[in-house]
């Protein structure tokens, strides 16, 4: 197996790589950014970096600046199918932590669907961001593996300088138990353990899942509770008053 390479992207044929990338993995259906756009967008600061197997890009990530210099929002990030449970869509945000620390970045938000276990997983439990906005329909209807459901979406938040974000990339982890032993109160909340399936095999229940997580997270939001850890084995959002 030939080594990985990761950097930011260089010249229109890999901007060009990356769109094509975009229809793998969400669809043909789905409103890829154009090529010519993100690299305009990293031309003007943003970052647009991928993962490299000699000549052929097989994951990227792509964020762009906001109006607060010190905020990055990440827009995307794709792993080609066939390199998928391999650990590269954390090397990627671990690039582009590094990427926005060398530049004074210390806070990165994007969305992602609280449906969504392997997503769940990796931005909460793996890298430490936390969350308490809930962003209903955000995106409207959706085409390619996102039709069939309201585009709800949570707002991930990635304070790269907190403690348990550097800990976690260091490679270390505070084990979930130990996190519990706390007197604060918290909540736990339930996602499907496959949300692909589940829309497959029962599109009635699987809306009726998205409603149900829908009230209960906005609930415990405006009560002030925030999303601090995710248990991967049991499918369940952890939610404290602690917002890192």
């Amino acid at each position: 197996m030939n080594a990985l390479t990761l950097r930011d992207l260089s010249g229109m044929p890999e901007f060009v790589q990356a769109e094509a990338l975009q229809h793998l993995v969400w669809g043909e259906d789905d409103s890829a950014d154009p090529a010519d756009l993100m690299m305009v967008i990293q031309h003007e600061g943003g970052l647009v970096a991928g993962a490299f197997e000699q000549d052929e890009l097989i994951g990227y990530v792509f964020g762009f600046p906001t109006r607060d210099r010190s905020i990055q929002h990440s827009h995307r990030l794709a792993v080609s199918p066939s390199w998928r449970g391999r650990g590269l869509a954390l090397q990627l945000k671990h690039y582009q932590r590094r990427w926005c620390l060398e530049r004074g970045i210390e806070l990165v938000r994007w969305t992602f669907d609280p449906l969504r276990h392997i997503n769940a997983h990796l931005n909460v439990c793996r890298l430490g961001v936390t969350a308490s906005t809930y962003l209903t329909d955000y995106y409207g209807a959706m085409k390619g593996i996102n039709a069939g459901l309201s585009s709800d979406r949570l707002l991930a938040e990635w304070h790269l300088n907190s403690p348990r974000v550097i800990a976690l990339a260091q490679g270390s982890h505070v084990p979930l138990s130990t996190r519990e032993a706390s007197d604060s109160p918290s909540f736990t909340i339930k996602i499907p353990a496959d949300l692909d399936a589940l829309i497959a095999h029962d599109q009635v229940g699987a809306m009726a899942m998205r409603m149900q997580v829908r009230e209960e997270l906005i609930r415990h939001f405006t009560a002030g509770f925030c999303i601090t850890d995710y248990d991967p084995l049991r499918f369940e959002y952890h939610l404290t008053k602690s917002v890192r």
